[in-house]
């Protein structure tokens, strides 16, 4: 996708200006920035949380995400990318499995789809054996591996993350980027947005720099520059 000169404002304050960014398929990036800076709302911007002023993204095909598309063509997009947020929005009244299997019963899937899937992307964030735990009786990491599970299940071919490592110890941090990275080879688009240093350091992937709701650096293979 190209995210081509996007402006967004609330009540007439400016929360993003003149944003320019191609982004192409499997693609690694980070978002840094201060709070405040606009990474968050940028994010919310591509799923269509928020409708900017100015500006357009343009996907993949070449159609405008904000041009006249029907509620079904944005359910189908919406189908693509899968966003993971600081809360991670898990109910804390469900089991692991529940969890995963809701985020599919509300886009429609068949139970016998259901089934099926879940099974599968529990495996492959090492939580199978915790399928019948309740989301309180799991550690922090372990509640993040049932939020990124939720964002397989659909098979997105772009996931972000908004700060995935804020609260973990570096060695659960990069357990972390290492199955994204994982992702990223099986050919899926990561970003990540994120004030952790040491993972940008470390992974030494793209990353884009945000300041005063404007994006002032673009460097592939760079470190945290802030």
């Amino acid at each position: 996708m190209k995210i081509d000169n996007l402006t967004l404002s609330f009540w007439n304050k400016i929360v993003l200006k003149d944003v320019n960014i191609d982004i192409p398929k499997w693609d690694f990036i980070f978002f840094i920035g201060h709070s405040g800076s606009g990474k968050t709302s940028l994010i919310r911007s591509i799923i269509w949380d928020f409708k900017w002023e100015s500006g357009d993204i343009i996907l993949d095909n070449g159609s405008m995400l904000y041009m006249n598309h029907s509620n079904k063509f944005i359910t189908s997009y919406r189908k693509t990318i899968w966003v993971i947020f600081q809360d991670y929005k898990l109910l804390e009244s469900k089991k692991v499995y529940e969890n995963v299997a809701f985020a599919m019963e509300v886009c429609g899937y068949s139970d016998k789809m259901i089934a099926k899937r879940v099974p599968e992307v529990l495996d492959q964030v090492g939580l199978i054996m915790k399928k019948d735990k309740y989301i309180n009786e799991l550690s922090g990491w372990e509640a993040q591996r049932v939020s990124i599970a939720r964002a397989l299940v659909h098979n997105p071919s772009t996931i972000i993350w908004d700060e995935p490592t804020g609260n973990l110890d570096p060695e659960t941090a990069m357990s972390i980027m290492k199955i994204f990275e994982d992702l990223n080879k099986e050919g899926k688009t990561i970003i990540i947005a994120t004030h952790d240093k040491n993972i940008v350091d470390k992974m030494w992937k793209r990353v884009i720099t945000f300041k005063d709701k404007e994006v002032i650096s673009d460097v592939k293979k760079w470190d945290y520059n802030l």
